[in-house]
Order: C-alpha cells, then sequence, then structure tokens
C-alpha cells in the first residue's frame, strides 16, 4: 500500500502543522495527566523518541455507546484504556500516559483529540467496542485509521460513532457544520490525516496482528473511515473495536478480567513493537 512510505515520517511532523482552531484553546483541562505525580523525565531531545500517548475511552456519561445484554460500551472501554495504561506506565515509566477520561463522564469529541494536540502527543489511540445490527453472530476486532470509506459497513461504523456530537451544544458550530448523518461529509473528513497515514497504518497493522497472535482474536482487518474523534489530531491515530457486544459470547469475553487483560495486553505489545520501531529509525 502506498501510504505505507509515510510510516519513516512519524513524529516529527507536528512542528510544521497549523495549530489546532482556536475553538479548542479555552476547552477544560486533560482529564488525567499521567498515572503519578511524578513528572516522566522527557528532556531527551533525540528524534523520533516517542514520549507522550494519549489514551482515549470512547463514549461515556450521557453516552454509553453501542449496548449488549448485559453491559454498555463507554464502562467496558473505560476499563480497557486503564489497563491499557497502567501496562505502559509499568513497563516504560518514562511514557507520558493522558488519559481523555478516566471515569464514566462525557466528553466531546473536538476536546478529546484537543487534548492529544494540546500535549503534544506522538499518538492517539482510542478504544470502543462494536455492534452489528444485523446479525449477533458476527464478531472480531478490527483498528480503523482516518480514510475514505472502502465499504458500507466502514461508513456505517463511522456514522455510529460520530453520531455522538448530537448530544454535543453547538456541535454545528464546533465541528464547522459537519453533518453525522451525510456520507458525503464523512467522505471530506477523510481528506485530512494524510501527513501521518503511513505511521497510523502501520501501528493499526501492529494492534491487528497482536490481537490474532497474542490473544487469539478474530481480526477483521485494518479499515479506514472518516472518524472524527481522529479528524483534527496532529499525530498517528487509531480507533480501535475491541469486539461486538452485540455477540453474546463476545461480551461476556470483553466483561472479564481475562478478557481485558489479553486486549489490552495484546495493544501494549503492538504499541511496544512501534515505539521500537519508531526510535530505531523507521
Amino acid at each position: 500500500m502506498t501510504t505505507l512510505l509515510l510510516g519513516t515520517l512519524p513524529l516529527l511532523a507536528l512542528t510544521v502543522l497549523p495549530a489546532p482552531d482556536a475553538v479548542f484553546q479555552d476547552q477544560k483541562q486533560d482529564t488525567v495527566r499521567r498515572n503519578d505525580a511524578q513528572e516522566p523525565d522527557v528532556t531527551n531531545d533525540a528524534p523520533n523518541q516517542l514520549r507522550t500517548v494519549v489514551l482515549d475511552a470512547g463514549h461515556g456519561g450521557k453516552d454509553p455507546g453501542c449496548l449488549g445484554r448485559k453491559t454498555r460500551e463507554s464502562r467496558v472501554v473505560l476499563k480497557l484504556v486503564l489497563e491499557l495504561g497502567r501496562k505502559i506506565k509499568q513497563e516504560m515509566p518514562k511514557i507520558r500516559v493522558i488519559y481523555t477520561r478516566s471515569s464514566d463522564h462525557f466528553v466531546e469529541l473536538a476536546e478529546r483529540s484537543a487534548i492529544a494536540n494540546r500535549n503534544r502527543a506522538d499518538l492517539f489511540i482510542s478504544i470502543h467496542c462494536n455492534a452489528s445490527p444485523s446479525s449477533s453472530r458476527v464478531y472480531g476486532t478490527e483498528t480503523y485509521t482516518m480514510g475514505l470509506h472502502k465499504t458500507q459497513g466502514n461508513l456505517d461504523v463511522a456514522k455510529r460513532e460520530n453520531s455522538v456530537i448530537l448530544k454535543e451544544d453547538n456541535y454545528q458550530q464546533t465541528y464547522k457544520g459537519f453533518n453525522p448523518n451525510s456520507p458525503l461529509a464523512h467522505i471530506m473528513l477523510a481528506n485530512y490525516q494524510h501527513a501521518f497515514m503511513g505511521s497510523s497504518i502501520n501501528f493499526a497493522e501492529k494492534v491487528e496482528r497482536s490481537f490474532r497472535s497474542s490473544a487469539d482474536r478474530k481480526s477483521n482487518g485494518v479499515k479506514q473511515a472518516g472518524f472524527v474523534v481522529l479528524w483534527r489530531t496532529t499525530m498517528p491515530s487509531v480507533l480501535i473495536e475491541a469486539g461486538y457486544l452485540t455477540n453474546p459470547t463476545e461480551e461476556v469475553y470483553l466483561m472479564s478480567e481475562e478478557g481485558q487483560e489479553e486486549i489490552a495486553s495484546a495493544i501494549y505489545k503492538a504499541f511496544a513493537q512501534y515505539k521500537q520501531e519508531i526510535e530505531a529509525g523507521g
């Protein structure tokens, strides 16, 4: 895939992109900046260092996300994100881990990307659970990067995840008239994130390989679609669908401590591989 050629242009592109729109500048402070009071040592100015990762638990509060028979997406993904953050801090104490939310409350999509931009994150990971309205038998993982919808299914996932903006105040002004129900509007979103497409796909592929090899999960592959939460992030960014809550068996797995541990471990292994590759020069 030609976009993979961008994989060697990772994190330094932040210095040449324009600053986020002024609308984001007066947003509330980041939910959690780190897991402890000690500031990590980030004084090393060597190029291509991965210093800061923002972990985003999808939905929250008044936005439950998709629903299973026993649980809701917002609660499952919060546990996954906190477990992933714990693993990163434990194994890589110099990495700065920032959460967009650390409890079951609502955070606007614009604020999630703004948190990553304000903190000059080197990687943005948004974790979600999937839903299949047509069949309870559908299961497995998939990881998305920003891009064109290759299938109607990809577009449907993006529309479902983006519909959360309808719960936000003044969403038409914040998102410049973006209509989450318009296929054309989602296609327009795909024009963004080109500078980081290669690195985003690189990390997404590592996540899906790790799901298969480390957690014995069915991988539905790396896909592209227009997600608002990835729209204005100025760094490599992915959205991980960890499984289907509409599949009863997978819902039980996603709710279990064992399942959450396996999923978080698989994402952590992909993160460690990506970090090593980036810091080695691509």
